[in-house]
């Protein structure tokens, strides 16, 4: 892994590592020929865009395609189509996209209600739907045609088009115990896996997920894609003592964040707890080290000002996610510890993070590390386990601890929260980074364009 400070088991003081180098660009897992980023010929795509009607259900995805499908729509290709799969009882969210040219929306049934069972349903549904999307697509200027699934959701099962799948989550199959409890969940996630393995591309945010998918799924090597992801939209670079320094629309943001913290009653130093907030999440393990740090007793020579235990500020969950982290909380005494953000636009979500000590990312699975690259973008550390792409995009901007491990993970947060030299350290590495990282979604965006030509073309190709 890059050269991230690891936790130890005493209290000793933890340094930073320098950062040896910006990742490398989208390439193919285990080959040297990379991706081209050139201007690919625009091809017909047929998407299932459901998960951008229920961000509270699928909030990865969701941010996945408003990140693409806002990139795809600032720079349109010629003969670029698109064909949206859409629920039939939620509105349509992709009406905002109104410089793509859209062929036509196809209405599916509300297969989630079913559960678990949709994992089963859902592939002969979408299958289905997109038969016939691709239909003279080449008459209308396309280069080909592929469907392309985002996400954990379900995969069309021989829909007759080159299938290109981003690939967000491996944790049903890292953690079976979790995701596959029931035989209609298990036949879904097998099911899903051989789809997978039949794919003409499976994209993925970086090698250490492209590994995890080889080993777990049986993928091929040479049908996987390594695309990075990119901060969203809101989490400017300049903040974090960028070039020319925060932006006037930055410190408003950051304005409006601090009267959030004030009416929250969170104090000026604060940790932030994102993510999703299930099995993936390891919360009993953060909430156990949070309650060793109550036990140990506040520091000797920790400055008045300054409060104990650390204060977590929990921010992206719904309702219920926020009822059951507060009873869990309870139970180990460390409920006075916790505040919880209600749902705010992007922008301040960024602002709030801007100003946190560090972020917390306790993951018992993660495929894509977009707390991580978020957190760094705006130049805040981050305290991360060290499980799939975390510890490489993290490096010497955080600290990274091993999963389950509740000593060291106190021993991090006591750390970054008492120690202004370390705390420092690891920060002007997020800063540095934040200044020199430049990846945005139009890079996202670029690349994936290439592989929809690249499977696309060979599908229409082969058919002349």
């Amino acid at each position: 892994m890059m050269g991230g400070a690891s936790v130890p088991r005493s209290s000793t003081p933890l340094g930073s590592a320098a950062v040896s180098g910006a990742p490398d660009s989208t390439a193919r897992l285990g080959g040297d020929e990379a991706v081209s980023t050139g201007d690919p010929a625009g091809v017909r795509v047929v998407l299932d865009a459901r998960p951008l009607q229920t961000p509270d259900r699928s909030p990865l995805a969701a941010a996945y395609l408003d990140g693409l499908l806002g990139a795809f729509d600032a720079a349109p290709l010629p003969g670029e189509s698109f064909a949206f799969l859409i629920g039939s009882d939620l509105d349509d969210p992709t009406t905002r996209f109104d410089h793509l040219a859209v062929i036509g929306r196809r209405q599916l049934p509300p297969t989630r209600l079913l559960r678990s069972a949709a994992m089963t349903v859902d592939p002969f549904v979408l299958r289905g739907a997109s038969v016939g999307a691709a239909w003279h697509a080449e008459r209308g200027g396309a280069g080909g045609a592929v469907y392309h699934a985002v996400g954990g959701g379900p995969l069309p099962i021989a829909s007759g088009l080159p299938l290109v799948v981003t690939l967000l989550d491996v944790a049903p199959w890292e953690l079976p115990e979790a995701y596959q409890r029931s035989a209609a969940s298990r036949f879904g996630q097998r099911l899903r896996a051989r789809i997978l393995r039949d794919a003409a591309a499976v994209i993925v945010g970086s090698p250490a997920t492209a590994r995890a998918a080889r080993r777990l799924l049986h993928l091929r090597r040479d049908r996987i894609r390594v695309v990075r992801l990119a901060p969203r939209a809101g989490f400017e670079r300049g903040g974090a003592g960028g070039p020319g320094g925060p932006t006037a629309d930055t410190r408003a943001t950051d304005r409006r964040a601090a009267d959030l913290r004030g009416r929250l009653g969170v104090p000026d130093r604060y940790l932030v707890l994102a993510g999703r907030f299930d099995a993936r999440l390891d919360l009993a393990t953060l909430l156990s080290a949070l309650g060793s740090l109550v036990s140990a007793g506040r520091p000797d020579g920790l400055s008045d000002g300054i409060a104990w235990p650390p204060r977590i500020l929990v921010v992206g969950a719904n309702p219920e996610d926020r009822a059951a982290i507060a009873r869990a909380a309870n139970r180990r005494r460390v409920g006075e510890s916790i505040a919880y953000a209600p749902a705010i636009p992007t922008d301040e979500l960024a602002g709030l993070i801007r100003g946190a000590r560090a972020v917390v990312i306790p993951s018992l699975s993660d495929a894509t590390g977009l707390p991580a690259i978020e957190a760094i973008a705006v130049g805040t550390p981050v305290i991360a386990t060290t499980v799939g792409p975390l510890p490489e995009l993290v490096g010497g901007a955080g600290l990274l601890v091993e999963p389950r491990d509740r000593e060291r993970l106190a021993v991090a947060l006591a750390t970054i929260w008492t120690d202004d030299r370390v705390h420092e350290g690891v920060a002007a590495v997020a800063r540095e980074r934040s200044a020199w990282e430049t990846r945005s979604w139009a890079d996202v965006a670029r690349e994936t364009r290439a592989i929809y030509a690249e499977v696309g073309g060979r599908r229409s190709a082969g058919g002349r």
